[in-house]
């Protein structure tokens, strides 16, 4: 396992200590701003893998500090967390210079997962913002899906449930998984609203092709592969 190291701004002193404690836990390295200002000249001055900011900090915002290292030519990876969840919200943090957007609350699991993504992504250069299975691509700056070079039109919701499977390319993903993160629902998952969507999903990906990419996986969940 390759070592990390992480710089979280959050200005909420014990998701801080959660964080860098569980990110040390994890063999990594983990160090602290609790504000814009502090965070903006510790990107600057450190040799860091990966930035994790919370939007909301005092003196200056995480957008804020994030548009000013990329007008400095910082490319180091960014992920925002942020309680504002909303697709306008994301759009803009990305849109912003961020790499990858997580809502909370969270598990850090999945910010673990995300954020060691994000550093072998900055280690191999290729590009943060889209995801390529077999000739399927989704850019989630652009919003747009294309198959074989064939733009696919999505609805925002086929768009989010397609965006988690590939960002879990080639791993199973729960239905509860995806009621958690694309519906942000916490209920009974035998609901067949996942079922409903996925059909529609996948009549417009795998329908015409010779491959199917969307996979179900019987009595466990989804996978999309190549």
């Amino acid at each position: 396992m390759r070592v990390m190291r992480i710089l979280i701004v959050e200005d909420d002193r014990d998701a801080a200590s959660y964080l860098v404690k569980a990110f040390r836990e994890a063999g990594h390295v983990a160090d602290h701003a609790a504000d814009g200002e502090t965070g903006l000249a510790l990107a600057e001055d450190g040799p860091y893998d990966v930035l994790v900011i919370d939007r909301m900090l005092p003196k200056r915002d995480g957008l804020s500090l994030i548009g000013e290292l990329r007008r400095k030519g910082r490319e180091t990876p960014v992920l925002i967390l942020s309680a504002l969840g909303q697709v306008d919200d994301r759009v803009k943090g990305l849109r912003a210079g961020g790499d990858d957007y997580l809502p909370k609350p969270y598990s850090f699991s999945e910010l673990l997962a995300r954020v060691e993504v994000l550093s072998r992504r900055r280690a191999t250069g290729a590009p943060d913002t889209l995801y390529r299975v077999g000739d399927l691509e989704l850019d989630r700056l652009t919003h747009r899906v294309a198959r074989a070079g064939e733009e696919i039109l999505l609805q925002p919701r086929e768009f989010r449930l397609l965006e988690y499977l590939m960002k879990n390319a080639g791993q199973v993903v729960t239905r509860t998984m995806l009621l958690e993160h694309v519906w942000d629902y916490h209920f009974d998952p035998q609901t067949n609203v996942i079922d409903v969507h996925v059909s529609r999903l996948r009549s417009k990906i795998d329908k015409g092709f010779d491959r199917p990419l969307i996979h179900t996986i019987r009595g466990a969940g989804y996978s999309v592969r190549a």
